[in-house]
């Protein structure tokens, strides 16, 4: 089962886009995964495939030689991307196998044969696009947009329209985006005593959830980072992967790598609160553009919570914790985990005096876009109830994820507010809190 060459998933290469190349590849690869099925518990793919394949022996059609289209568009729709089997699986090129098996980059890689083929559907280009709706919908317009996402009818016309899921618990449009307020903010005196630091905020908690990211520039500061906030960085393009849009995705990067590039080549790092998008900047970005300078930012990106995790082993991170934090259920995210970098966030809250942290390793299934699509949302909410479960069975005082997406499933599903780790923390060094109906620091 060793490919015949190296398998590519580089979009500039000319095989990555040959269909006869990834048919063969597809059909190496689910032979691979048919005869090792230890990921048949992930996400639906598996399942899917297998019970395909032991369909085909049933009537001595053969194994995967006999899949059709539909069967691998099928195996392809139902992955969401979490990169669980990457992480699981031995014949990876991380693990210097001589399968380089890497089964989520070649559904990504099938999705924009598909997308090139037959179009990018509108339902991937509506959910595509999270920082045009977020500028569109935030500030003054806010509260109406608010308004029609809280709206059953509303919703339920959204999802025949768009088929984004009537039922997902959408995050808010900010009155105040991130952007706006870090624009007024005056920064603590002591910021910048200890270096500097680049904000990638992510679409969702600079247009969304704002409390995520004032959290972090408040936690940053207060120990001595001074943080820059460049208002050219846009979304970083996995919600364009997710729907086989490769173009867009590489002008995203494009533009971010512009942006990130002159701080990085200062020697500043930048720094992300959340994991979808540091892994993007960080895995895919060196792919999709094959250039010294994206490979410059990637090697420069860190996972917000990695990052002060570092500090705090190099003992340069404030450890004065006056408030405890009670018990804490934890999330940890796929996406964090696919970076192997453990769980920071876990690390750093268990060091504030009087906090207990349970962790929980369980999909949320919504990674990115697909689990707020309506013909997936109710095999999304069935593959997340281990997760829900675990999180239920902790006791919890707070729920935190560093995952946003993962966090809307979680606080529908349990009836609570989930936190992003960098608020907790913000909490137990007693810095204002945010409220996030007003999203102004309180006292």
């Amino acid at each position: 089962m060793r490919p015949a060459q190296t398998p590519t998933f580089d979009p500039h290469d000319a095989r990555y886009w040959d269909p006869l190349d990834l048919a063969a590849e597809l059909q190496r690869v689910f032979s691979i995964c048919h005869g090792c099925r230890m990921c048949v518990g992930y996400c639906p793919s598996f399942p899917a495939l297998f019970e395909r394949v032991d369909g085909y022996v049933k009537l001595n059609r053969g194994e995967v030689e006999a899949f059709t289209a539909d069967d691998y568009k099928t195996v392809n729709d139902l992955c969401y991307q979490c990169k669980l089997c990457y992480i699981k699986c031995p014949y990876t090129p991380d693990d210097k196998h001589p399968f380089h098996l890497d089964f989520p980059r070649l559904m990504l890689r099938h999705r924009a044969q598909r997308a090139r083929r037959d179009g990018i559907t509108l339902q991937d280009r509506a959910l595509g696009e999270p920082q045009l709706l977020g500028q569109l919908a935030s500030g003054i317009a806010a509260p109406i947009a608010n308004l029609v996402s809280a709206n059953r009818l509303m919703r339920k016309l959204q999802e025949r329209a768009a088929g984004i899921s009537a039922e997902f618990h959408l995050p808010p449009f900010a009155r105040v985006a991130l952007r706006g307020w870090f624009e007024k903010h005056t920064p603590s005196p002591n910021a910048g005593e200890q270096g500097e630091v680049v904000l990638f905020s992510t679409c969702t908690s600079d247009y969304n959830m704002p409390t995520t990211g004032i959290a972090a520039v408040q936690v940053l500061q207060h120990n001595g980072l001074s943080v820059h906030f460049p208002r050219e960085q846009t979304c970083c393009g996995m919600p364009n992967l997710d729907g086989g849009d490769v173009a867009s995705a590489i002008e995203k990067a494009q533009q971010n790598v512009a942006t990130l590039y002159p701080f990085v080549a200062r020697g500043l790092h930048v720094v992300v609160p959340g994991p979808t998008c540091s892994y993007v900047l960080k895995k895919e970005y060196p792919e999709l553009l094959g250039t010294p300078e994206a490979k410059a930012v990637a090697e420069n990106t860190f996972d917000l919570m990695e990052f002060l995790r570092k500090r705090w082993q190099a003992q340069t991170l404030r450890r004065d914790f006056p408030k405890p934090l009670g018990r804490i259920a934890y999330h940890a995210a796929c996406h964090l985990r696919a970076q192997k970098i453990g769980a920071p966030g876990r690390i750093l809250l268990s060091k504030v005096p009087g906090t207990e942290v349970e962790v929980i390793e369980e999909c949320s299934a919504v990674d990115g876009t697909w689990g707020m699509k309506a013909q997936y949302y109710e095999l999304g909410r069935k593959y997340a109830q281990k997760l829900v479960d675990g999180l239920r069975a902790t006791g919890y005082d707070a729920v935190a994820s560093d995952c946003p997406l993962s966090g809307q499933r979680i606080a529908k599903e349990l009836g609570t507010e989930c936190y992003h780790p960098i608020e907790l923390l913000n909490r137990a060094y007693g810095l204002p809190e945010v409220s996030a109906a007003s999203q102004v620091p309180k006292s």
